[in-house]
């Protein structure tokens, strides 16, 4: 399994969050996760609030179709993006895809 995955209603993408960054923004895929950094604390959720928002914005979708799986207390987390495939996400973050 790859960093973006296929799910049943859209695509998973496992990521490693790097947070109090200067500036929100993907680095590239690392350990087999993509690497983002991003601009916000990890503190009373800020980070994971800002992960929301930031791939929302990055993939072009409304905040309700990013859900944060799971890793709400770690860097390693697991995003789902109801509504796409794991080929538009990646083409989106233009990041490679097999």
């Amino acid at each position: 399994m790859g960093a973006i995955s296929a799910h049943a209603s859209g695509a998973t993408i496992d990521l490693l969050v790097s947070p109090r960054a200067s500036k929100s923004r993907v680095v590239g895929l690392h350990d087999g996760r993509v690497k983002v950094q991003i601009a916000a604390p990890p503190v009373d959720g800020e980070a994971n609030e800002e992960v929301i928002a930031f791939f929302s914005r990055a993939l072009g979708v409304p905040r309700a179709q990013v859900e944060l799986q799971s890793g709400s207390t770690g860097r390693r987390k697991r995003l789902l993006v109801h509504g796409t495939t794991p080929l538009e996400v990646a083409t989106r973050l233009e990041l490679a895809y097999p």
